[in-house]
């Protein structure tokens, strides 16, 4: 039979073995928000590009991603809006936070900006992920 020393290392060796696959885990599972994010971002910026095309120009920041659900009802006015808008309702970004928009954005004057900002849900930190950023590979 086994001795009781030899079911403690059996035990303690499972244990770090656990504890190691839940680590990965970990780290996969924020990769995971972050592509979902940037993936959310590039179907948010073709539905404005499509706002684009029919009324115009592109909502302004007060009007915000809203604008994509309902008709705007501030000046600028669209010229033309789809009877059921471009989409049901706006995605909350991975950690549950309203994606931001900025017209202009931030770093590229001449588009827009749209805006998740990450675990924290606070603007301007490291965590932050933007239209106007290149995707993470």
């Amino acid at each position: 039979g086994f001795t009781l020393m030899e079911m403690v290392m059996v035990m303690a060796i499972i244990a770090v073995l656990v504890g190691g696959v839940i680590s990965f885990i970990g780290d996969a599972a924020g990769g995971a928000k972050i592509q979902k994010a940037e993936s959310e971002i590039q179907t948010l910026s073709a539905k404005l590009l499509e706002y684009k095309n029919l009324a115009g120009r592109y909502p302004t920041t007060a009007q915000g991603l809203k604008a994509l659900v309902e008709k705007p009802t501030t000046a600028p006015k669209p010229r033309r809006y789809p009877a059921k808008g471009y989409l049901k309702g706006l995605p909350n970004d991975p950690w549950g936070n309203a994606y931001g928009y900025k017209m202009p954005g931030s770093k590229d004057s001449s588009t827009f900006e749209i805006i998740s900002y990450g675990g924290d849900g606070k603007p301007a930190g490291d965590d932050d992920i933007s239209s106007q950023d290149a995707p993470a590979n």
